[in-house]
C-alpha cells in the first residue's frame, strides 16, 4: 500500500505489475481534489485540511474485496488513533478492484458493516467516489453525478464529528448540492472533461519526475 504521507525504499507491486504507475495514480487525484473537488467548491470543507496537509492518500493494491477491506479497516483504525488536528481525512485509492460501478455501490454495504463492527458507528463514515458514479433515479450522463466522480475508484473516510460541523456551519445545506449542480451546469460537458484531462496530465507528469514523488511510495505489508 502506498501513501503520500509515510515514505519507504519502494511502492508494493500491483497485482498486474503496475507500480511504476502509482505516481501517476497518486497526482492524478491529488489533482483532482485540488482541480475539482476544490477549485469548484464541490465541497466547501474541503480547502483547509488539503491546505494543511492533513488529508492522507492511500494507495491499496488489492486485487479482491477481502483485501480492500482489510485495507479499509486498517486506515479506519489508523485514522482514529491520530488527533484530528494532525489528520483529517483518509482517501483510500484502489484501481485494481471495484472498476464496476454496480460492484462498487453493492461493497458499500460492506464497507459501512465494517465500521461498525470495528466499533466506529458514529465517529466514522465512508463517503463514495467512482469513475462512473451515477445517483440513484439518475441516468449515468447526467453531468450531476460529476460531483462524485473521481479519477479511480476510491472510498473516502470522514470522521463524523467534523462533518457534524461543517454541516452545522451551513444554514441550509441543501444549497450546497444546489450550487454543484449550478457550477457544473456553467462548466457543461466540455468542461468537465477538458478538467478531467488536465488531472489525468498531472498524473502523466509525476511519471516524468520519480524523483520527486520518490519521497511519496511508500512499502506496507497490505495489499
Amino acid at each position: 500500500m502506498a501513501t503520500e504521507r509515510e515514505r519507504g525504499p519502494h511502492a508494493p507491486e500491483g497485482p498486474d505489475g503496475t507500480r511504476d504507475l502509482y505516481p501517476r495514480i497518486l497526482a492524478a487525484t491529488r489533482a483532482w481534489v485540488e482541480r475539482a473537488v476544490i477549485g469548484l467548491n464541490l465541497c466547501p470543507f474541503a480547502k483547509g485540511p488539503q491546505a494543511q496537509g492533513r488529508v492522507r492518500y492511500v494507495l491499496s493494491t488489492a486485487a479482491n474485496t477481502d483485501t480492500l477491506l482489510a485495507d479499509l479497516g486498517t486506515q479506519a483504525k489508523a485514522l482514529v488513533d491520530v488527533p484530528a488536528e494532525c489528520l483529517e481525512t483518509t482517501l483510500l485509492i484502489h484501481p485494481h478492484v471495484l472498476g464496476d460501478f454496480g460492484d462498487y455501490n453493492a461493497f458499500l454495504d460492506e464497507a459501512d458493516a465494517l465500521i461498525e463492527a470495528l466499533g466506529l458507528r458514529g465517529t466514522l463514515q465512508v463517503a463514495s467516489f467512482h469513475p462512473d458514479y451515477c445517483f440513484a433515479g439518475a441516468r449515468a450522463s447526467d453531468l450531476g453525478n460529476a460531483t462524485n466522480r473521481s479519477p479511480y475508484p476510491l472510498l473516502h473516510l470522514l470522521r463524523e464529528a467534523s462533518v457534524a460541523r461543517a454541516v452545522a456551519a451551513i444554514a441550509d445545506p441543501a444549497t450546497v448540492y444546489a450550487a454543484n449542480l449550478a457550477t457544473l451546469d456553467r462548466l457543461g460537458a466540455a468542461g468537465w472533461a477538458a478538467l478531467q484531462h488536465q488531472c489525468a496530465a498531472d498524473g502523466e507528469a509525476a511519471l516524468g519526475n520519480d524523483d520527486e514523488h520518490h519521497e511519496t511510495r511508500a512499502q506496507s505489508g497490505l495489499g
